[in-house]
């Protein structure tokens, strides 16, 4: 995946499952990566034929694509590959975002919502593995627990479900700035209570 971890703006599309009919979206949605999110995303660069088949291949395995859209497109996808298509055994996941859709947060929120889904299916942990220069991806799967290693060129990490405890995100429903006000008010009005507290001014309202 490539993603920018640097937010500028809270995102504002939509989040939820494809369904078996909607999985070619993928297929779209990964053939409009630029040259360099394609080499981030699949470790090296992957000609429009490769493009082709591995969409397919996640059609027709079981493969879970959680999408972010706006209007209508989808702009980022978090794939969970089951346990059965890993030589070890251990569930897959994998994050694209298209560059119109970067630094507002949308790697975190399609993070979490995997999370949520791999749980509900009763996996116990996930491996993720991203390009040794993907400084942002790497960055995001250390701040969701992965604990990764360099090896070959790759950095490689396992999540541990069970240990996890980022907060789930309600599941496909528009993501709106409303939510990200709400987000700084608690804040605001957390602090206020330390301060309170402190100086002993009694309760904050």
């Amino acid at each position: 995946m490539n993603y920018d971890s640097t937010r500028s703006a809270p995102a504002e599309g939509t989040v939820r499952t494809l369904s078996q009919s909607e999985l070619p979206l993928l297929h779209d949605h990964l053939l409009r990566l630029d040259r360099t999110s394609r080499y981030d995303r699949f470790h090296g660069f992957m000609d429009d034929g490769f493009i082709k088949r591995y969409a397919e291949k996640c059609a027709n395995d079981g493969t879970v694509i959680i999408a972010y859209f706006e209007d209508g497109t989808v702009r980022g996808a978090a794939e969970l590959h089951r346990p059965d298509q890993s030589p070890d055994g251990e569930p897959e996941i994998a994050f694209s975002v298209e560059r119109s859709a970067r630094r507002n947060g949308v790697g975190s929120i399609l993070f979490r919502k995997l999370i949520a889904e791999a749980r509900a299916r009763g996996y116990r942990s996930l491996r993720i593995t991203t390009g040794a220069q993907n400084q942002a991806m790497r960055a995001l799967a250390s701040k969701f627990g992965a604990k990764l290693t360099f090896r070959h060129g790759e950095s490689t990490g396992s999540i541990d479900l069970a240990r996890h405890g980022q907060p789930e995100l309600v599941p496909a429903t528009t993501v709106a700035p409303l939510e990200a006000a709400r987000a700084i008010a608690d804040l605001n009005r957390a602090y206020w209570q330390m301060v309170f507290k402190m100086y002993g001014w009694g309760r904050a309202a």
